[in-house]
């Protein structure tokens, strides 16, 4: 009863630490964000004073409304959901398929596809040899000079590689015998348990293109092409000044104060949006690859 005691007060003790840790993590981490939320929404003039910490002082929708008034920003924007759309379906294609061969202990050349993968993971072919590859292949001012150059990450590919692996062969095996192939045990016995994994790839290659900027800026020529993060990324460095050419000079040296803070509410936002949906693929996904280990 004693020993019980003890345990049962060491475990409280346990959980009160684990929980103040967490708390302090998570402040740290809301903090910056509410701090940029709050500096989007504040006036020049203190945002300049440093007097906006977790509320907006001076509160204005200033450069809100010259951001969200410009075409060219819903276009662009338009253009960032078409690039993430298709660039994510490519590479989680591209992805689970050749995760699932690699899984494959008895597949013949399964260490130097491996090796392949992973070296990549150190070396690259060069911004240069890169850029080339893609003019003279015709791919410039296309969607698919951003989706195919970044079709698979040699690191998701490993966790999926490693999450097939845990697998068990019976199921497999077991489908053989009922009469599916290779593709048919893929799509309707392996996908189907595999949602967690899945979910999470998908999680991290829409944020990555999401966010991604320079392959559009480096493949892309025109404006109406390039995705928002350009637009905004353009916007911050004063090559454009938005579609409203006549603005005030009070609403751009609104714009010069805060528009950083703006460019990352408007950028983090959809993913903000999509990401509970998510969590608890992505949750489930981390806790069965804990217990499988």
């Amino acid at each position: 009863m004693v020993s019980g005691v003890r345990s049962s007060r060491g475990h409280r003790v346990f959980q009160a630490v684990n929980g103040v840790v967490l708390t302090l993590v998570v402040v740290v981490t809301l903090y910056p964000f509410v701090t940029i939320v709050a500096r989007s929404f504040s006036g020049e003039r203190q945002i300049r004073a440093g007097e906006v910490t977790l509320w907006p002082k001076g509160f204005n929708l200033t450069t809100y409304e010259i951001v969200l008034r410009d075409a060219v920003f819903w276009r662009n924007y338009g253009n960032t959901v078409l690039y993430t759309v298709v660039s994510t379906a490519v590479a989680m294609v591209l992805t689970t398929c050749y995760a699932y061969v690699l899984s494959k202990k008895r597949l013949r050349g399964r260490g130097f596809l491996v090796g392949v993968a992973v070296f990549t993971l150190f070396f690259t072919g060069g911004l240069i040899p890169n850029y080339v590859l893609v003019t003279g292949l015709g791919l410039k001012n296309s969607v698919w000079a951003i989706a195919l150059p970044n079709a698979i990450s040699a690191f998701n590919l490993l966790v999926m590689k490693a999450f097939f692996e845990s697998l068990p062969d019976d199921l497999e095996e077991a489908a053989q015998i009922d009469g599916l192939n290779t593709y048919g045990i893929l799509l309707r016995i392996v996908l189907p348990l595999s949602k967690a994994v899945v979910a999470t790839m998908a999680l991290f290659y829409s944020v990555s293109f999401w966010n991604s900027w320079f392959s559009a800026f480096l493949y892309m020529d025109r404006s109406e092409l390039m995705p928002v993060t350009v637009y905004l990324r353009n916007l911050i460095s004063g090559a454009t000044t938005g579609g409203n050419a006549g603005a005030a000079d009070a609403q751009l040296s609104q714009v010069g104060a805060n528009i950083q803070a703006v460019t990352i509410v408007l950028t983090s936002l959809p993913v903000l949006c999509v990401y509970p949906f998510v969590q608890r693929y992505f949750v489930s996904g981390v806790m069965l690859g804990a217990v499988k280990g």
